[in-house]
């Protein structure tokens, strides 16, 4: 058997080579999707770094190591995202496929994805936005938009992250999202029904055409909070009803008195009771759902 620190040299040089050799290879944009850009101030403006923001450990159960690696190939460009993974991590995990806000791949989504890791899961924290981060809602709005007038883009870029996590070995995986990274993580589970095990939505935009909807077979957890001005309450419960009307396995959780982008520490809406609960709850979730033994 490897030493640890071989097994894990071994498997991001295997990726890497793999990538190489089909990283070019690939094969619904959610309705509304745009709904981030609705309310200049319903999104929570940046306040202040987050405490965590350069501590990738914060929160972690497990030590975690994290590299910056290629994980897919859109318009003849690599796409580089967060991979993350239990430091002690001795055979391939349960992956799960992170999906930025409309800010871009920051320092509080990789926090985010480590934490992840360190509750014993490969991550990999995909790039929409080509590298780019922003930092005001003018600019969030405008990259957000530029990036959904290319829903084939994203489409391939999420393909090409969760055939990157099967390179790995993952033996089941997940996606999870905030608001614009929240909507397609919903959009996951119906582009790739066959591949997604579990999702996870935070504010994202959701849908009530049981049409697209009628394709998900993985079960869904969704937050949000009844003071959002962006995702308005009514659209999650026209979800919420489509979904029971479907038969689909989904658990809805909306906080009183909360608004948009309540997980996040450097928003002004940052709501810490919220920002808890939601994430033991998720980790009870993917630990449900993304058991390699687990036959639901």
């Amino acid at each position: 058997m490897f030493a640890l620190p071989d097994i894990r040299r071994i498997l991001l040089a295997a990726l890497i080579s793999v990538f190489v050799l089909i990283g070019g290879c690939s094969s619904d944009q959610s309705d509304g999707a745009r709904s981030d850009a609705a309310d200049t101030d319903a999104f929570g403006r940046k306040s202040k770094p987050s405490p965590a923001a350069n501590d990738s450990q914060a929160g972690a159960e497990r030590p975690v190591d994290a590299e910056t690696l290629p994980y897919a190939e859109v318009d003849e460009e690599l796409v580089y995202g967060h991979f993350a993974f239990p430091s002690d991590m001795v055979e391939p995990l349960p992956a799960i496929i992170v999906v930025h806000d409309w800010w871009g791949l920051n320092d509080e989504v990789r926090d985010a994805a480590s934490r992840l890791a360190g509750a014993g899961y490969m991550v990999l924290a995909v790039d929409l936005y080509g590298g780019e981060t922003v930092s005001s809602v003018e600019a969030a709005r405008a990259k957000m938009i530029s990036v959904m007038e290319n829903p084939d883009d994203v489409e391939a870029n999420l393909q090409q992250a969760l055939g990157f996590v099967s390179i790995a070995g993952a033996p089941k995986k997940a996606a999870l999202g905030w608001g614009f990274g929240g909507s397609w993580s919903l959009n996951s589970t119906m582009m790739f029904p066959n591949d997604v095990d579990a999702a996870v939505i935070f504010y994202g935009q959701v849908s009530n055409d049981e049409d697209r909807l009628r394709a998900i077979n993985a079960p869904v957890l969704g937050f949000f909070g009844d003071r959002d001005r962006g995702i308005k309450i009514e659209s999650v419960q026209e979800f919420e009803d489509a979904m029971q009307r479907l038969r689909k396995d989904l658990t809805l959780k909306v906080y009183q008195d909360v608004g948009h982008a309540f997980t996040d520490p450097a928003r002004t809406n940052y709501h810490s009771g919220a920002a808890e609960d939601s994430w033991r709850r998720t980790i009870e979730f993917f630990a449900a759902n993304l058991s390699a033994t687990d036959e639901s």
